[in-house]
């Protein structure tokens, strides 16, 4: 259910997501790797050699550089706290933003083929991450097949992840799908799909989307003014998501 607003018609207050470092027996509440190792019976004591491969890093302020366009590809980040934008810029320096990284999420992937990294990675926000060093990762997967074919998924996923930009599609459905895509993505990790903080600027926002950021901040606008969405600063509540998944239906998974 949508959380309550204030008397004067303000959101609360919105908790952020925080990393759980766990304990002996319990993964983080962040790692992007517990939920597929549990499933088929493998706790944190039977999984210490991937444990051992965690080195933990930040935190990376807001605007500094994770990696950057061709850096050597050593490792990959999964992001423990925090949020994460990856960007291009072509031949006449104009920037281009691919995708962006929440708690549970790996930036990094899309390097594995040519061994460098093909774009920059951005700190919306004070971000941290396990870093996991990719050889060493990497014969880890080929004993332990679930962490194996979690990677395989992983990677899958990144190179799905265009489908908000494919074909000729609308303002709208562009961005209702992009706020119940987020929506999914936090609930997946155990955050409320309801609730959640905008770490993007509406301009990366609209420059993800391929649209003018006048565009977006005029979409955002209609959707409050039609009861789809409260938004304060960039405090989001999906007060009908129901409404949101019709407008964005076709650009998303069924």
């Amino acid at each position: 259910m949508p959380m309550p607003l204030h008397p004067t018609g303000h959101l609360h207050p919105l908790p952020r997501p925080i990393a759980d470092d766990g304990d002996a027996s319990r993964f983080c509440s962040t790692c992007a790797f517990s939920d597929a190792c549990v499933a088929v019976g493998y706790g944190k004591p039977e999984l210490a050699e991937l444990h051992c491969l965690v080195e933990h890093v930040g935190p990376f302020r807001a605007g500094e550089h994770v990696f950057r366009t061709g850096d050597p590809f050593r490792a990959i980040y999964a992001v423990r706290e925090g949020s994460v934008k990856t960007r291009l810029f072509d031949r006449d320096g104009n920037e281009q933003v691919l995708g962006f990284y929440l708690p549970g999420e790996v930036v990094g992937l899309n390097a594995i083929y040519p061994e460098h990294f093909p774009c920059d990675a951005v700190a919306l926000e004070d971000t941290r991450f396990c870093r996991f060093l990719f050889p060493a990762m990497s014969a880890l997967a080929a004993r332990l097949p679930a962490v194996q074919r979690h990677l395989f998924r992983l990677i899958s996923k990144e190179l799905g992840a265009v489908s908000l930009l494919a074909g000729d599609h609308s303002a709208d459905q562009r961005m209702a799908a992009f706020l119940l895509d987020l929506s999914a993505r936090y609930a997946a990790r155990g955050y409320s799909p309801v609730r959640f903080h905008l770490s993007m600027s509406r301009g990366d926002i609209a420059n993800y989307l391929r649209l003018a950021a006048e565009t977006v901040s005029r979409v955002l606008t209609r959707f409050r003014t039609q009861g789809l969405i409260g938004l304060e600063g960039r405090d989001l509540l999906l007060r009908d998501p129901g409404r949101l998944r019709e407008l964005g239906a076709s650009l998303l998974p069924e």
